[in-house]
């Protein structure tokens, strides 16, 4: 009896299906996401060798976009890499403790996003209306510790996922309707009441991103106002342009996240492969728009991408 309930208790492997109903199209749905995630890991990666080669670029904000290009990299990693393998190569099984670390990376990680786009409006928040005061607000200790906090939050609050499942009896299917280990989808194999840990949760996240988005809220507000003051038409225009790429990013991450967060809650009757499309979107999207939004519309970034571009093409010749 003791193997038999060991197996039931912690199993071996979960099988993922994918996105249901649409598995023959599995995998041509994998070259889009693939481009996008080269795109994602060759921006991302850019972004981070430009900031720390380029010592004027040693400020606020660039500081705070190298977390966030760490954060889309871990992010993106932790789930196309084997999504594709089950696209293109079938490969559905996916070990116990695999899945549990992968369920970790994601949540943990689409947390400080998160985090990092309420520490990138703050910044800018501070830049534009207290532009003399801004690297004396936002010092380099100060940045340090604003990011400490976003990752210990991160940290601290999803660890308890993979403990909390681990305890779980899995005596029904092992398989997972998704493309990735994710938390409401695999404690639904669960053969025991749930209610508790599904509400942990789904707390955790409700209050991670309503606050997360609150506060980013309030604060392009007040950059808004800010802008609108400024006795420069031009000026202003700029500012608006610049804080309009941030904010459409900011819509997709947080609109995706609390589409998939409202299907948990109440929408049951929402199709699965839309419910699950959607999620895929919510993880690969952020790190593909995020090097294309503040990277390349970053002046100084493009400029400096441009020129050491150039030196190498001169070189070459």
């Amino acid at each position: 009896m003791g193997p038999a309930n060991k197996s039931q208790t912690s199993p071996d492997t979960f099988l993922l299906m994918g996105i249901p109903e649409l598995e023959h199209l599995h995998v041509w749905i994998g070259i889009p996401f693939c481009s996008m995630y080269v795109v994602a890991v060759v921006g991302n990666m850019t972004i981070l060798v430009v900031v720390r080669t380029e010592r004027s670029l040693h400020e606020p904000m660039f500081l705070f976009l190298s977390m966030l290009s760490v954060t889309d990299l871990v992010l993106s990693t932790s789930t196309l890499p084997r999504m594709l393998c089950l696209f293109w190569l079938g490969a559905q099984d996916i070990a116990f403790d695999a899945c549990l670390t992968q369920m970790f990376f994601i949540h943990s990680f689409t947390a400080m996003e998160s985090g990092f786009f309420l520490s990138m409006a703050i910044d800018r928040y501070v830049a534009i209306c207290h532009p003399l005061r801004h690297t004396t607000i936002l010092t380099h200790t100060r940045i340090a510790k604003m990011g400490a906090s976003v990752v210990l939050r991160g940290v601290a609050f999803f660890s308890p996922h993979p403990v909390l499942l681990r305890q779980l009896p899995y005596c029904r299917t092992r398989i997972i309707a998704h493309t990735y280990c994710e938390f409401m989808a695999v404690v639904k194999l669960a053969c025991v009441d749930t209610g508790p840990t599904k509400h942990y949760s789904l707390s955790v996240a409700s209050v991670i991103g309503s606050c997360d988005g609150l506060f980013i809220a309030v604060s392009y507000v007040l950059i808004l106002r800010a802008v609108f003051r400024l006795p420069s038409r031009e000026a202003s225009l700029k500012a608006l342009g610049t804080c309009g790429s941030h904010v459409c990013v900011i819509l997709v991450f947080y609109s995706t996240a609390v589409f998939t967060f409202l299907t948990h809650r109440f929408g049951h009757s929402v199709a699965p492969h839309i419910h699950i499309f959607i999620a895929n979107i919510c993880m690969l999207v952020p790190p593909f728009l995020n090097p294309i939004v503040y990277g390349i519309r970053t002046k100084k970034i493009r400029d400096r991408v441009l020129s050491s571009l150039t030196v190498k093409v001169a070189r070459l010749y």
